[in-house]
């Protein structure tokens, strides 16, 4: 239903004339010196223009209401997720739509690693340890404040053009909230658990691997998860740092050319691979994770909804013939 919703409103905003159509695409330009077919115009505008072909005894045009062309249909931009990927560059240097997706999905997995194998063991210690937490956590937390695509300019300065300062920026997105995440998680660490491993004697990093981290490992998981999609939130700003690349260079060429449909078929392919890798990581945790009681996935309540309302397959009749 949540899907459902939206793609109603804008369904019925892009076919039902009455509800939001402010402009006239020109079919006949008539006699008119200036408009030619095919073009689009204000209402107004297109009123106006007959008015004064009417009062001259010339030809009036005929066209019929239209949305503007940055907001096109739900069937245009289906179509566009097959097309976009046939549709050849139009210029040399261009790339093609899974060339770009290639390259942002390298960006967003570099980054978010990185930032995952520095990011969960400091946080761990952060969270495990107060000598680490008050050595890092203060710089950590006020570093966090500062937003990621302020360091665009340093990354190009010091890492060059290429795809280094696009990981950095992702890195840096990431990187600082995660510490502060893990550290939190670890915390919470069940101080029962913790008061009987130290009475049988567990101590240090003993007691922080066998103890702490286990009881935590599946709430590290989900954090893991989360940050995944702060990851990708970052892509579409570093994907302008330094040479432009990846899906947001798809996209602002399309804008460019006003293939419209293309950009939001490019933009909720982002949305849906950011929610397939979700899912993915979800299905691997109830695995890896089985006794934590993880509420059902959304989208195969969803799936599942869906079976239900289906007919049952006919049952074949043995005993004919």
């Amino acid at each position: 239903m949540s899907f459902l919703l939206p793609l109603l409103v804008w369904a019925a905003v892009s076919y039902l004339p009455f509800l939001w159509h402010p402009l006239v695409k020109v079919s006949i330009a008539g006699d008119s010196a200036w408009v030619k077919a095919g073009a689009m115009l204000d209402r107004k505008a297109f009123a106006e223009e007959n008015t004064a072909l009417a009062a001259k005894g010339l030809r009036q045009m005929e066209g019929k209401r239209s949305n503007p062309v940055f907001l096109p249909p739900p069937h245009a931009v289906a179509k566009a997720f097959y097309t976009a990927f046939q549709t050849p560059p139009v210029l040399r240097g261009d790339v093609w739509l899974h060339e770009s997706l290639a390259s942002s999905i390298n960006t967003i997995f570099w980054g978010f690693t990185l930032s995952t194998l520095i990011g969960l063991p400091l946080g761990i210690l952060c969270g495990a340890y107060a000598f680490w937490s008050r050595i890092s956590e203060p710089v950590i937390d006020f570093i966090r404040y500062m937003p990621a695509p302020a360091f665009g300019a340093l990354a190009v300065a010091i890492l060059g053009i290429n795809g280094a300062p696009k990981i950095a920026i992702i890195f840096i997105g990431t990187f600082f909230q995660q510490v502060l995440v893990v550290a939190n998680t670890v915390r919470r660490a069940d101080p029962t658990l913790v008061e009987a491993a130290q009475t049988l004697g567990a101590r240090g990093r003993r007691l922080l691997l066998t103890v702490v981290v286990p009881s935590k490992l599946s709430e590290l998981y989900t954090d893991t998860r989360i940050l995944l999609g702060w990851a990708w939130t970052y892509l579409v700003v570093a994907e302008v740092v330094g040479v432009s690349s990846g899906i947001t260079f798809f996209i602002n060429q399309q804008a460019k050319y006003r293939n419209f449909e293309n950009v939001y078929a490019a933009i909720i392919m982002i949305g849906l691979l950011g929610l397939a890798t979700d899912q993915f990581l979800a299905f691997i945790g109830r695995h890896l994770f089985p006794w934590e009681q993880k509420r059902r996935s959304r989208i195969l309540s969803w799936i599942d909804g869906i079976r239900g309302k289906m007919p049952a397959p006919p049952v074949e009749n043995t005993e004919a013939g």
